[in-house]
């Protein structure tokens, strides 16, 4: 990056990689590679689904699954064998990874803005309601 060589291989950090099945911008097996990118623990998840429903399916509905291995293989379809599938949404075993890496947790905001960064308009706001020239 901007001159400097950038060596994945040197980031020492928990991963959460989720990809999808169906994915037609962002194919799984390629997804699946940058598993190999890290050095600290990765933790691969195969949503149900394409691009856009696999991603935001919401965890309270309890739709779709995912699949979920522990196994660290170089090949995809190795990983996929091996893989159990769950029901319901990934957004509950993504909650349940974050949580010891939680420390101190904050109550939902009962008002937006600040004193120093006071609210916008509501939404939409008006930049989305304005005509492109």
């Amino acid at each position: 990056m901007c001159g400097v060589p950038v060596d994945l291989g040197r980031v020492d950090l928990p991963a959460y990689v989720l990809a999808t099945m169906e994915d037609h911008i962002v194919p799984w097996r390629s997804a699946y590679r940058t598993t190999g990118l890290f050095s600290g623990d990765v933790r691969f998840v195969l949503g149900a689904s394409g691009h856009i429903a696999g991603v935001i399916n919401p965890a309270a509905k309890n739709k779709r699954s995912y699949w979920l291995s522990n196994e660290r293989c170089e090949d995809p379809a190795a990983w996929l064998a091996g893989a159990v599938e769950k029901p319901g949404s990934w957004w509950n075993d993504w909650i349940a990874w974050l949580e010891p890496w939680t420390e101190d947790k904050l109550g939902a905001r009962n008002q937006l803005g600040s004193n120093l960064y006071p609210p916008g308009e509501p939404a939409p706001g008006r930049y989305v309601k304005q005509r492109a020239s």
